[in-house]
């Protein structure tokens, strides 16, 4: 079964707009929250340090605005090819 060239260039807009999302996701979660949280253990936010506040709020702040993101980004795209719904 072959895709069409307007199939192919939907789906690899999808998985770069998906493979970009989750990165930000992981340096933000993971990196911000666990692995560079001394280097901003100095920097107080709300009564603690930005490492502390990147591994309890931050990560899940930066989460659902990914998705929102997503959202309104995948609609663009499907406006875009023609695949959006009516």
């Amino acid at each position: 079964m072959s895709e069409k060239p307007e199939e192919s260039g939907y789906w690899a807009a999808n998985i770069r707009i998906v493979t970009w999302c989750l990165v930000i996701w992981a340096t933000v979660s993971f990196g911000f929250g666990i692995l560079l949280r001394p280097l901003l253990s100095g920097i107080p936010v709300g009564g603690t340090d930005l490492g502390f506040w990147f591994a309890q709020q931050g990560s899940i702040l930066v989460f659902l605005a990914l998705i929102f993101f997503y959202a309104w980004r995948m609609n663009r795209l499907d406006r875009e090819f023609g695949v959006d719904e009516q």
